[in-house]
């Protein structure tokens, strides 16, 4: 199997595919309506939804037409398992699609939401693709991966380097922002739970099953303990890198 079809196969089952919480999502959401997002109903799209964890939750908290992309049909097909058991106010559609090339109109959406996804853009490529498609004024909240320290450990900033080169503090993120023709209007880092009892700890927990279906693929093994590496940075230096929350206005 190929490393895409090798990933799918690992987060298909995942609540979530990143790290993140649904605190996080409404925290996002509280700070997008005291800068004066409407109540609704809005046009919205979640870009990267992956199985649906934001989906969810922006599906029940807001009015409206609610549109989730993403690349992989399998974790859309298990958003829409997930959807039907919701009592939701938004209306939801599942799209198969790029995220570099949403398929909406020049300024259709109110809101544009997309939780640990950018990144496969880059944070600025992200952004200038984006925004044409908000209407002025409109909301993007993303989350991104963030350095919380001016300074920090050599393995670290190795690995995340290599991994993400746009990984950068939040101060840069903004400026970004700012760069590309938003007005940020909220930041937060996620805290220790978004990564390890809403993401780590539930991926751990599928390790054995993935490896007992894919026993003496290299490929696969050299996944997992790319994983494993990965977590234990995470446990050891976790004062150090996040992600943070962005929140900004189309204002261009």
């Amino acid at each position: 199997m190929d490393l895409l079809s090798l990933l799918t196969d690992l987060h298909a089952d995942g609540a979530r595919q990143g790290p993140g919480s649904p605190a996080a999502t409404l925290q996002a959401l509280a700070l997008a309506r005291a800068a004066g997002l409407s109540e609704g109903p809005l046009k919205m799209a979640d870009l990267g939804c992956g199985t649906g964890a934001s989906t969810t939750v922006l599906a029940t908290a807001l009015r409206g037409s609610l549109t989730a992309l993403d690349l992989i049909p399998a974790f859309l097909a298990r958003l829409e398992a997930n959807l039907a058991r919701l009592d939701t106010q938004a209306t939801v559609s599942l799209l198969e699609g790029d995220m570099n090339a949403p398929p909406f109109e020049a300024g259709a959406l109110d809101l544009l939401w997309s939780e640990g996804a950018i990144y496969n853009l880059g944070f600025r490529q992200g952004l200038q693709a984006w925004r044409p498609l908000l209407k002025l004024g409109g909301f993007l909240a993303v989350s991104e991966l963030t350095w919380l320290t001016a300074t920090r450990p050599s393995a670290l900033t190795a690995h995340w380097e290599a991994a993400y080169p746009e990984v950068g503090t939040a101060g840069a993120k903004l400026q970004v922002l700012e760069e590309e023709g938003f007005r940020p209007v909220g930041y937060f880092p996620l805290g220790p739970d978004s990564w390890l009892e809403n993401y780590y700890h539930p991926l751990e927990a599928r390790f054995p099953a993935f490896l007992t279906r894919h026993a003496g693929e290299a490929a696969a093994e050299a996944l997992i303990a790319e994983e494993r590496a990965e977590i234990a940075l995470y446990r050891t230096h976790q004062e150090f890198v996040s992600y943070g929350f962005y929140i900004a206005q189309r204002r261009a």
